[in-house]
């Protein structure tokens, strides 16, 4: 009697990628998804010169992208606990490469807004099953890698994307076409080899139910996440100025620089963010968020001087210190958010995090663009900042009154 042995499947046939490689795999993931989110940053002139766009339409549609990628954190920042790490990453990529296609082919603001819907949607997606994925592989034998990587890689993913941008608006004869195309290819060879990855997630019924909006803290990081809010707003709050109305102010001070000067303006702010993530490791946390709260105050004041002095130096000198400022409350509001949480509460505070981050990035940017048209820029510019110093203020008071505790 002969038996029939069924040939294994094609998916176990698969090469699977070390622990190792799967880390920083998904750590170039979401350089690549942040890269995305400001590519289009140095091509805002571009397209406000080509479809006459004012300052509030520009605004809108960088905020798209922002509230549709709060929507899919509220609903979908823990599907990837119920449906496994694999499937919802890859089929986020994919969608991703979808936006990317939509960009590449717009002939009007109706399918830049479309194609940053789509995006935001991708990319709360992919981000939250993405930084779960890298906590699942990291090293036990190298603790800490994770809070870098999850302080560094939005910082450093959004300098990559708004460089490549810039330069390519510098010297590339279609550059509203070239970086799109670029970021497809990326995402499309990145869901291929997410597919390479071991499962870390154990899929269990409820993906429908998690679907619900919500904010999942875990208990024990909730006062973190209450003393840290004015501080961690602040600091996003600016870098969704700099990113909308960075190339604008520019502009304002120096109205014949290069294209390219306009870029260079956020590619400061996330490549010092990036620098000060980094450099604030051996800090304790709560000295590392303390100090890049009171660096902030500077960094706003320095940045309101640059249209009254009509000075680029200066723009660029409180831009670099506002973004030190930023990546030191990052890395220590990371540290001490997700510190206390239990694994399994990783993923939903991680998202809690990004929500409050893009909340405080996407809706001051629409006043801003709103205050522009009514008031013009130079006094949004001063309302935006005055409100910066007053909440990190607030949020410096309270932290320095509060215990250290890492």
């Amino acid at each position: 009697m002969f038996s029939v042995v069924a040939p294994p499947s094609p998916l176990r046939r698969l090469p699977v990628l070390g622990r190792r490689s799967a880390f920083l795999l998904h750590a170039t993931v979401l350089v690549g998804l942040l890269a995305a989110s400001s590519a289009p940053t140095p091509l805002y002139a571009l397209y406000q010169a080509e479809w006459h766009l004012s300052a509030m339409t520009v605004t809108v549609v960088f905020s798209a992208y922002a509230l549709t990628l709060l929507g899919a954190l509220l609903t979908a920042g823990t599907v990837s606990d119920h449906l496994g790490r694999r499937p919802v990453l890859t089929g986020a990529l994919f969608a991703e490469a979808a936006a990317m296609a939509v960009f590449a082919t717009a002939q009007g603001v109706a399918a830049l807004i479309t194609a940053r819907i789509l995006q935001g949607l991708a990319t709360g997606v992919a981000i939250s099953a993405a930084g779960a994925a890298l906590l699942d592989f990291e090293d036990p034998d190298r603790p800490g890698r994770v809070m870098l990587a999850n302080g560094i890689t939005p910082v450093a993913g959004m300098a990559a994307g708004v460089l490549a941008s810039t330069v390519l608006v510098q010297y590339t004869p279609a550059p509203t076409r070239t970086v799109y195309l670029l970021l497809l290819l990326l995402f499309t060879a990145q869901a291929a080899a997410v597919l390479l990855t071991t499962e870390t997630a154990h899929p269990h019924a409820g993906a429908w139910r998690s679907l619900r909006p919500g904010i999942a803290v875990a208990p024990a990081s909730r006062p973190a996440m209450r003393l840290l809010a004015p501080g961690v707003v602040a600091a996003w709050g600016l870098g969704g100025f700099h990113s909308c109305l960075g190339p604008s102010l520019v502009r304002l001070i120096a109205p014949h620089t290069a294209r390219a000067t306009g870029g260079l303006v956020f590619f400061t702010l996330t490549a010092a963010a990036g620098l000060a993530v980094h450099a604030a490791r051996p800090l304790p946390a709560h000295t590392a968020s303390s100090a890049g709260t009171a660096v902030l105050i500077s960094g706003a004041l320095l940045t309101l001087s640059g249209p009254h002095l009509h000075s680029l130096l200066v723009l660029f000198a409180g831009t670099a210190l506002a973004a030190t400022g930023f990546g030191a409350v990052t890395q220590g509001a990371l540290r001490l958010l997700i510190s206390p949480a239990a694994p399994g509460e990783h993923a939903g505070t991680l998202a809690a995090y990004y929500v409050l981050s893009y909340l405080a990035m996407s809706i001051p940017a629409v006043l801003a663009g709103l205050l522009t048209n009514l008031y013009g820029l130079q006094t949004a510019v001063s309302l935006y900042a005055v409100t910066a110093v007053l909440l990190t203020l607030i949020g410096l008071a309270r932290v320095v009154r509060q215990p250290s505790t890492g």
